[in-house]
This record gives structure tokens, sequence and C-alpha cells, in this order.
């Protein structure tokens, strides 16, 4: 047993710049900060020397660790209020800007690029923008400050030295099992050794800051069930992510680096969008506790493929009476994952018009050449949800407007894409929630979607609690 005034549970970017935040405002509060995973510099992925995901226990180290699954993502700070989930909605749009400035500039401090992309050629994107709206799309304006997978973990690092010589105590290889909560107080949280019901230790702190990630939407949902949190069930994607040449993607790589389009394609109207452009990059494998294996992308400062991929989304909204809108993404994902022996699955775009499968011998005689080795050539068809499915065919066509060439009969797409934002917390514009003393941030809590606004809700949260 211990006691602090601050306990964080998650070492992403909410939580860390939680933390960072209260030293930066000259805070002498006692802060612990439980990360499940390892420090940033002993994370590594065997799958560089066995060429494929040998689901790694108790956790995957792509998507657990100190910075999160950011540490390997491929480190993009969308520099708009426009863009990484609806937290300005909530504090306002102005006041979003304001603070996503202000934790760029933290950014900086720790060695990132100061190049800005998207920004430099306003006649390109504004011809850009013409196509889209053409093609019934919306582009939306976002400045890139494009970190690079290789880089942003040595960027973490710093951070994450800067931490522990100004005090901060990280327990590494902990997961929080529970939070204490008497009479509607939350009083501090009970952790476990990571993957075990071992090592059991209780934390009691005046202020608990639960920013679990994107991976632990699943364990604060049932969390908020079981003491009461109001919640409601919000947005779950699912989608694909989609790889191209390079040189089909030329122009709004060199424009935009990042084009973020959105569209509510017919005949359901859901909303679907583009996200987390890679210029050069390359698709990933991440798995989650369950061994649920899903695709991801990542693209390196200096390393660089002959493809460009990105994912596109299809956001699904539930009403009454379902509320398991996480669970019901899995089982979309378990479906795939089976289809492909637990690999992630990739098909050829003509293949899905041509109601076939792709094989692998079609793979190695395409333009495009998967840059994820392992991912088997199968039909997402047979898991991906028909609805899903018809917006993102529908979807890409509207792409193929902005970009000819994207709906090419070669283009790979590559299943399960799936995010889980699903938990929404409700809170005040300061973070307060139903539980005195309890704070969820962060992707976890529903209200953001990617670094810099998970960042930027930690700075928040560091002023509040300083």
């Amino acid at each position: 047993m211990r006691n602090t005034d601050i306990c964080i549970i998650g070492a992403g970017p909410a939580g860390i710049f939680t933390a960072l935040e209260m030293l930066k405002q000259g805070s002498k509060k006692k802060i612990v900060l439980v990360e499940k995973g390892k420090p940033v510099e002993k994370r590594t992925c065997p799958k560089s020397k066995t060429k494929e995901c040998i689901s790694c226990k108790p956790y995957c180290n792509i998507t657990t660790g100190f910075s999160g699954a950011g540490a390997f993502s491929d480190g993009k700070l969308s520099l708009s209020y426009e863009v990484g989930g609806d937290l300005p909605r909530l504090i306002g749009e102005d006041f979003a800007q304001e603070m996503i400035d202000y934790t760029d500039k933290i950014y900086l401090e720790f060695g990132a690029d100061t190049r800005v992309e998207g920004v430099s050629d306003e006649r390109g994107v504004k011809d850009v923008r013409k196509r889209a709206i053409q093609a019934g799309l919306k582009l939306v304006d976002c400045p890139i400050r494009h970190l690079g997978t290789e880089k942003a973990q040595e960027i973490y690092y710093e951070i994450e030295q800067y931490l522990l010589n100004h005090g901060v105590d990280i327990i590494f290889g902990h997961q929080c099992r529970d939070i204490i909560v008497e009479q509607e107080t939350c009083k501090g949280v009970v952790i476990e050794k990571a993957g075990t019901h071992a090592e059991e230790e209780t934390i009691y702190a005046e202020h608990v800051v639960v920013a679990a990630g994107r991976k632990g939407a699943d364990w604060l949902e049932k969390v908020c069930e079981q003491h009461k949190i109001a919640h409601e069930p919000g947005t779950v994607d699912i989608g694909v992510r989609v790889e191209v040449r390079n040189e089909i993607m030329e122009d709004v790589n060199n424009i935009l680096y990042e084009s973020k389009l959105i569209g509510y394609p017919l005949p359901f109207k859901n909303k679907v969008r583009t996200f987390c452009q890679n210029p050069g990059g390359f698709v990933s494998q991440e798995n989650y506790d369950n061994d649920l294996a899903v695709v991801n992308g990542h693209s390196y400062k200096d390393l660089k493929s002959n493809n460009t991929n990105l994912a596109i989304l299809c956001s699904h909204n539930f009403t009454h009476p379902f509320n398991q809108p996480i669970a019901y993404a899995k089982k979309v994902g378990e479906l795939t994952n089976m289809l492909g022996d637990g690999k992630i699955l990739v098909q050829r775009y003509g293949d899905i018009l041509g109601g076939k499968r792709t094989w692998q011998k079609e793979l190695s005689q395409s333009n495009v050449r998967p840059t994820l080795p392992d991912a088997v050539a199968g039909d997402i068809t047979a898991a991906m949800p028909y609805r899903a499915m018809i917006n993102i065919i529908n979807f890409i066509q509207s792409v193929d407007h902005v970009v000819p060439g994207f709906a090419a009969n070669e283009t790979l797409l590559y299943s399960p894409e799936l995010k889980f934002y699903s938990n929404r917390i409700k809170m005040t514009p300061d973070f307060t929630t139903n539980i005195k003393g309890l704070y969820c941030l962060g992707d976890s809590s529903g209200w953001t979607r990617g670094l810099m606004m998970a960042s930027m809700m930690g700075v928040l949260m560091g002023r509040k609690l300083q």
C-alpha cells in the first residue's frame, strides 16, 4: 500500500502530458504513473527478426508501454482543432486551438521537427479541395507535424527521462485491476502485475486520472458499469487500410502530406473518413490482449517504401437498446481473423468488385506489393458487415475523383481496421465526472482521437491538478 497526491493510470500521451504540465507549472504534488508496458527504450517488436507476428504475451509492445501506441505509430501531430475527436465541443473551439498551439511547443522543446506539412502550397490545396467538392467530399484543412516512427520514440524517451528526473514515480509492468470508489468518491486504485493477478498493491490518491488509451476502452467501459460512472455509448469505427503506389498519391502527398477527406456516401449516409495517411509508409499489425489482430500503418522519417497507406473508417452510432459498440466491432475483427488464420486479410479492390477472393499469386504479379509481408490474401467481404462494405466501396469511388487511380483494380484493402472510442465519459468542461476525484482522459474517455488532442487534454488536466 502507498499514498500519493495524484495517481495516473496509463502512460500514453494524455497521462504523460498531465504529469508533464504539472511539473512545468511548478507543482510539488507527488505523482505516481502506472503503466502496463515497458519503458519506451525497452519496447521492441520481434517481428523485425521473425518476419511475422508471434502474438507477444502478456501484451503487444507495439501498442503497450510508455507513450502508448504513439511510440510506434507514424507520429503525426494534427495541429487543427477540427481533427482529433470531439473535445473542442466540450471546451470550445477557440480555446482548443489555443491549447493545441501550446502543446505543440512542448513537442518542439523535446525535439520535434520544426517543419509543418500541408501549409506551403495554397494553390495546390485549393485544387485538391475543388476536386473533393466535385466528388461530394469535404477536405479538412489540417497542418501536420510529422515526428516519424523512429523520431517519435526518441522524443518520448526524452519526456520519459524528464518525468523520472523530476520525481515522477513510474510503475512499469503493472495494470490497474480496479478503482476504489466509496460514497461516490474515488479513493485510489488497485494495481497488479501485468497479465497476472500477482503483486497486488493498493494506491490511495487524492485524485485518480484514468488515461488508459484506445486499448483500455473496453476495460474502462466495464469499470464504468461497475462503479456507475456516468457514460454513454459513442462511436465505433470499422474500416480497412488502403495501400496504393506512391505515384498515385504523389500530388496529394506533396501538397498536404495527409489528405483528410470526409463523406456521407449513399445509400446509408454514414460518416466515412480517411485517417492516418502514410506517404512512403508501411502497413503494420497490432495485437490486442485478447489476441485480436488489427491493421494499422506508420511511416518513418528516413526509411521509405514505394507505397502510401491510409485508413478508411466508417462510423457506427448505435441507439437503444444496443449499448455494446466495442463488442460489436471486436466480433467483426474476430471473424476476419478467423478467415485469415489469425493474420491480417488483404484483398485487391478489383476482386471485391468482381466478387472473388484474392490469391497470393495475384498479389505477386501486381504493381502494388504489400508492405505487410505476412498478410493473408483472401476475401474481406466474407466478414465485413454489408453496410460498412458498401460505404467503403462508394467512398473509394468518390476519392478516385480527387486522386485518379485510387480505385484501381490492384489497390489493396487490409482488414480489420478498428478504432474503439465508444465509452464516452460524461464530464464538465473542466473534466469533472460524477465520481469525485476521478478523471478520464484521452482516447479511452471517448473525447479524443490521436496524439495531439490526447496530449492537449493531458495539459489541461495537469493545469487543473497542479
